[in-house]
């Protein structure tokens, strides 16, 4: 039976997950400009950046810089992603109220990407979401490749709600279900949803997508039918597929919120600020969107330029 939400919390993720893959380096001011922007647009949570080694990530070197110059909107939320007790301690010196930590539903993805079993990468986690416990610090678990893994394919449901529910043990608010890949379909999400919602109420779930088979809003509207009503996804579509050449990646932010308002689902987000983030963006980084959305309202614009020219 169809359960769809009457309102979904948008996640924004472009800052971060979709940045930290870009070959061009990002200055902090056009980061900041861009979270400042989102926010503006409505957004009430916008992933600000991630405190990991600048020698794996170097796109977030610059994380303190930004979480200094960002305008911090009451209401706002804007978590950094976290590995470790030394990337908590620079979270909290940079005052982020809510971080962000990650586990993996494949145990070949989690040994070739950090030498270290599932469990055992939940168990570092450990001492981190003590931490921001004791400190009033928001968290939310990721669970990557939910639907499959690039080094065993498909995933079992039972295996991401193992590390579904560790997560919720260990103190995270939320937990974002990550197609890491993007290989899923609707059939597949559907089913592995139910799975998951067994071991940790759906209230407390969230959806990321990524659309490299052309999948992503399709797997968003069957996760809605399913009763989720948190969906993660990137301005522009910002960020790559690293395991598929030239894939895309991250589901664009305007393409979810133009379906969302289209079934009349409320979300707080404006489509035109929105868009515009998108644009200022994808113009520093001399490129078009990977919105279709996106790209349909500015030949739009245009149209109507030119008629009243």
């Amino acid at each position: 039976m169809s359960r769809l939400p009457k309102r979904v919390k948008m996640v924004e993720v472009g800052p971060r997950d979709g940045l930290q893959n870009e070959p061009k380096t990002v200055p902090a001011a056009t980061k900041i400009e861009l979270i400042d922007r989102l926010a503006a647009a409505g957004h009430a949570v916008v992933e600000a950046g991630s405190f990991v080694s600048p020698k794996w990530v170097p796109q977030m070197a610059d994380t303190a810089a930004v979480m200094a110059g960002i305008e911090r909107k009451i209401g706002v939320s804007y978590p950094v992603l976290v590995p470790n007790m030394q990337g908590y301690e620079a979270a909290r010196a940079a005052r982020a109220e809510e971080i962000a930590v990650f586990g993996a539903a494949s145990e070949s993805f989690s040994r070739r990407n950090i030498n270290c079993s599932i469990d055992e990468s939940l168990d570092r986690f450990a001492p981190v979401c003590a931490a921001a416990q004791k400190d009033g610090v928001r968290v939310r678990g990721y669970v990557s490749c939910v639907l499959g893994c690039p080094y065993e394919g498909d995933i079992a449901p039972a295996a991401v709600a193992h590390v579904a529910a560790r997560l919720r043990d260990l103190g995270c608010y939320e937990i974002s279900l990550g197609d890491t890949i993007g290989v899923g379909t609707p059939g597949k999400a559907t089913a592995m949803i139910e799975v998951v919602a067994d071991k940790v109420p759906r209230e407390k779930l969230a959806v990321h997508f990524h659309d490299t088979y052309g999948q992503a809003l399709a797997n968003i509207l069957a996760a809605l039918e399913a009763g989720i009503a948190v969906v993660d996804s990137s301005v522009a579509g910002l960020g790559g597929c690293p395991y598929a050449a030239g894939a895309s990646g991250n589901v664009a932010s305007e393409d979810v919120l133009y379906m969302l308002n289209g079934l009349g689902i409320e979300t707080g987000v404006q489509l035109d600020k929105l868009a515009e983030a998108g644009q200022f963006i994808s113009a520093a980084l001399g490129r078009a969107p990977a919105s279709k959305v996106a790209l349909a309202l500015a030949g739009k614009r245009k149209g109507q330029e030119a008629a009243t020219a």
